[in-house]
C-alpha cells in the first residue's frame, strides 16, 4: 500500500454579500485534501483546509505552497494502514502553525479509515435518527437587509438568532434587537450576537449594558483579541456572557489554553475546528472547559460541507447541546451536495441523500487535482 495526498482549490460563491464588521464577504476558497491508496485508488478521503482571509492563523502568501509541501512529505512517508495513529502521523508532518491543514488531513485521514464514505464519527446523527440544534445566522447588512432575514429565519423555525453586529450604527443595532424582543420573549426566542472584536475597550461595558436590555444569551468576541487584561475585566464584571471566539486562535499547546481560560474565565467558548487546529485541539478546549466551569459551542468556519460533515459529526459525540453553529452550508451557490439537512432550526443528517463531489474533480477556474 502506498498513501498518497493530493489536493484541489475550490472557490465558493455566496448567494449574497456577507457582512462582518471585518468586512464583506462574496467568496471563499477552500483547499479540499484526498488522501488515496495508488494501488487501489477506489477509497477516497476528503478532507478541507479553509484559512479565513484576515482571521486565520495560517492566512499568509505562501500557504498554497504550504500545503504542496505537506502533501509532498505525507507522500514520502512510509505509512501503513494498520498502524496509523492519526494524532501521531499529523504531529511528524504539520507545524502547528497551519491549523486548518491540521484539520483538513486529520479529516481526511478519518475518512479513509472510514472507507471513504464521509463517515468521520458515526452516531446516531449519522443514522438519522438524532438532529442537532443549531443558530439562525443574521449577516451583516443594511437595516431592512437584515430585517429580512430576521423575518426569513423565524418564518423557517429558528428558535435561536445570532446577529453579527459592530459595522451598522450602534442605535440600528440595538433597534433591530427591540423590535424582536418587542414581538418574542427570551422563552420564545433566544439571542445571540457576535461583535467580532468591534468594541473599543473604553465603550464595551457601557454597550455591554444597553445591549442586557434585550435578554441576551451571549456577545461573542466584545473586544479586538489580544487584550487579556481587559477581556479579563469585562468577564468579571459583564451583565452579558461573553464568548471567547478569536482569542483562542493560536493557543495551539495545552498549558497556553489553560492559561488562557484560567486568566479570563469567560462564561463560553466557541470553538471552530478549522481555525483552532481540528478536532483533537477542540478536545483538549472542552476538557478544559470542564473543568473550568465553561460553556461551550461549535462553530463552522465557512467551510464547504465536507468540512461542514466532519464538524457536525464530530459535534454529534456529546449530548445536551446547546444550539450550535453549523448552519453554513446554505450559503453557498455552488457547495457540494451531501446528506446535511437543515429543518426548522436543526441540522440532520439524511442517509438516503447522496453524496456529488464531482466539482471537486475541477474548480472554476479549470485546476485540477495536483
Amino acid at each position: 500500500m502506498s498513501l498518497k495526498a493530493d489536493f484541489l482549490p475550490y472557490t465558493l460563491h455566496f448567494r449574497f454579500e456577507a457582512g462582518t464588521s471585518r468586512g464583506t464577504l462574496t467568496k471563499k476558497t477552500s483547499y479540499i485534501i484526498r488522501l488515496f491508496d495508488d494501488e487501489n485508488p477506489g477509497i477516497l478521503g476528503y478532507g478541507e483546509c479553509g484559512p479565513l482571509p484576515g482571521l486565520s492563523y495560517d492566512d499568509r502568501p505562501d500557504f498554497t505552497e504550504q500545503l504542496r509541501q505537506y502533501c509532498q512529505d505525507f507522500n514520502e512517508l512510509d505509512l501503513q494502514l494498520f498502524s496509523w495513529n492519526v494524532p501521531i502521523v499529523l504531529n511528524q508532518i504539520i507545524s502547528p502553525q497551519f491549523p486548518s491543514i491540521l484539520f483538513g488531513f486529520e479529516t481526511a485521514m478519518l475518512d479513509f479509515l472510514s472507507g471513504g464514505q464521509r463517515m468521520i464519527l458515526g452516531s446516531d446523527f449519522t443514522t438519522g435518527q438524532r438532529t442537532l440544534p443549531i443558530n439562525g445566522l443574521i449577516w451583516m447588512g443594511s437595516p431592512a437587509f437584515m430585517r429580512q432575514q430576521i423575518e426569513e429565519k423565524l418564518q423557517a423555525g429558528y428558535t435561536t438568532l445570532k446577529l453579527k453586529i459592530g459595522a451598522l450604527d450602534f442605535d440600528q443595532e440595538c433597534d433591530l434587537l427591540a423590535m424582536i424582543r418587542e414581538r418574542f420573549t427570551a422563552d420564545q426566542i433566544t439571542l445571540r450576537v457576535d461583535a467580532n472584536g468591534a468594541f473599543h475597550p473604553d465603550e464595551a461595558m457601557h454597550k455591554l449594558e444597553r445591549l442586557a436590555l434585550y435578554q441576551l444569551h451571549s456577545i461573542e468576541q466584545p473586544i479586538r483579541a489580544g487584550q487579556p487584561e481587559a477581556l479579563t475585566d469585562l468577564c468579571r464584571t459583564t451583565p452579558i456572557p461573553i464568548a471567547l471566539d478569536e482569542e483562542l486562535i493560536g493557543h495551539m499547546e495545552y498549558v497556553h489554553k489553560f492559561r488562557l481560560l484560567k486568566k479570563i474565565q469567560p462564561q463560553y467558548i466557541v470553538l471552530k475546528p478549522t481555525l483552532l487546529g481540528g478536532l483533537r485541539h477542540c478536545d483538549e478546549w472542552i476538557e478544559l472547559a470542564g473543568r473550568l466551569n465553561i460553556g461551550w459551542w461549535v462553530t463552522s468556519a465557512l467551510e464547504s460541507n465536507i468540512g461542514l460533515n466532519a464538524i457536525a459529526q464530530y459535534t454529534a459525540q456529546f449530548k445536551h447541546l446547546l444550539p450550535q453553529g453549523l448552519g453554513t452550508g446554505q450559503l453557498y451557490h455552488n457547495n457540494v451536495d451531501s446528506p446535511l439537512v437543515v429543518d426548522h432550526g436543526y441540522l440532520q443528517y439524511d442517509p438516503t441523500r447522496s453524496w456529488n463531489l464531482a466539482p471537486l474533480s475541477v474548480d472554476s477556474s479549470g485546476s485540477v487535482l495536483t
